[in-house]
């Protein structure tokens, strides 16, 4: 996995989390449910780099 990939999966992750919590502050449930989404698609593919990170330092 290049840093690029890791570099996005991070700030897919990093925007979620920052468009949670202006839905937070303003009682947005929209904004709120995208941004758990998009935080949650984020925190996923980093870990399923890492599994592939794994598998690929064990040969």
């Amino acid at each position: 996995m290049g840093a690029d990939e890791k570099f996005e999966n991070k700030a897919e992750e990093l925007k979620g989390r920052a468009k949670a919590a202006v839905g937070d502050a303003t009682d947005n449930e929209q904004w709120q449910a995208e941004g758990r989404a998009e935080q949650a698609k984020g925190a996923l593919k980093q870990a399923g780099e890492k599994v592939k990170d794994a598998f690929r330092s064990d040969k």
